[in-house]
């Protein structure tokens, strides 16, 4: 009975090595430089200040009935 549950628990290891093997493979993938590329090619240098957009809405949600802070 031991090497039996020796055998199921040695299996149970490989698989679980395998799933996380695969599981880094194709985080590595969805992750490769995306990200920086995106960066790289402009496509936030077009971008308004931080914050520009939040002045505006204050007014127009106070207008909707909103928080009057």
């Amino acid at each position: 009975m031991a090497e039996s549950a020796k055998k199921v628990a040695r299996q149970t290891e490989e698989r679980l090595d395998r799933v996380a093997e695969n599981v880094r493979e194709k985080f590595d993938r969805v992750t490769r430089g995306k990200f920086s590329d995106t960066v790289k090619d402009g496509r936030f240098a077009d971008r308004n200040a931080a914050g520009a957009d939040r002045g505006q809405a204050k007014p127009k949600r106070r207008n909707q009935g909103g928080s009057q802070r």
